[in-house]
């Protein structure tokens, strides 16, 4: 198996990888979670195995992106951090299985090995595209007729909701829930000062509208021919 392995602890990093490329694998290591989430989503693995606690970026958010951008590589959480929540999160997370540390390195082969037997899912498309916008969900890049658009990580958020129900309308609601995992009102006008924000960005100098209020309903991203 093709292994990526994403720990910050060189001492682990060492055992971890010498163990498993005896035992047959090919095995390779990087120590930040911002490089681990380049070299997982620009190479076709068939193993993650990854920390929870890394710089850069943390195990989890590291995970979730991955899942978010469409990636089913399995993923073992191999980490210290050993409470049931923090298992639970992992697993909510998208991760595959969880090993806390320390461990028996048989037991982590013979999870290793469970984990290739199962079957890969298919591969969804990792970019969503409306009309001339396309958003990139593993680069984290928003194009629109070629021009890059910069958004702040809770616009990307509001815009890929938007993109995954194109031509549906989306009430305030759902956006609340969704994009600022809000359950509740909090009476303010975020969504209505974000959706002001992002059309600026998305629609401003370009002939055709994609983001459309619609009255009484909420919103609605779609291409008017």
């Amino acid at each position: 198996m093709k292994i990526l392995l994403i720990e910050d602890d060189a001492e682990s990093a060492g055992y971890v990888v010498q163990g498993l490329n005896e035992a047959g694998h090919d095995v390779a290591a990087v120590h930040d979670g911002r490089d681990g989430l380049f070299q997982a989503a620009g190479r076709d693995w068939d193993l993650l195995i990854v920390d929870r606690m890394l710089p850069g970026l943390d195990g989890l958010e590291l995970v979730s992106t991955l899942r978010r951008g469409g990636g089913d590589t399995p993923v073992l959480f191999l980490t210290t951090l050993s409470g049931i929540d923090d298992r639970v999160s992992g697993l909510n997370a998208g991760a595959d299985d969880y090993l806390v540390k320390p461990f028996a390195f048989s037991e982590l082969a013979a999870r290793v090995a469970a984990l290739g037997r199962r079957p890969r899912r298919a591969i969804p498309d990792t970019r969503l595209r409306v009309a001339d916008l396309e958003m990139d969900l593993l680069a984290r890049t928003v194009r629109r007729g070629g021009q890059s658009i910069d958004l702040q990580p809770r616009e990307f958020r509001l815009l890929e909701f938007l993109m995954r129900h194109s031509d549906q309308v989306v009430t305030r609601t759902m956006l609340l829930e969704q994009v600022w995992e809000f359950h509740f009102d909090p009476h303010t006008n975020v969504v209505e000062s974000h959706i002001s924000r992002l059309r600026g960005k998305v629609d401003k100098g370009y002939p055709t509208g994609l983001i459309h209020t619609v009255r009484g309903a909420g919103y609605c991203l779609r291409a008017i021919s």
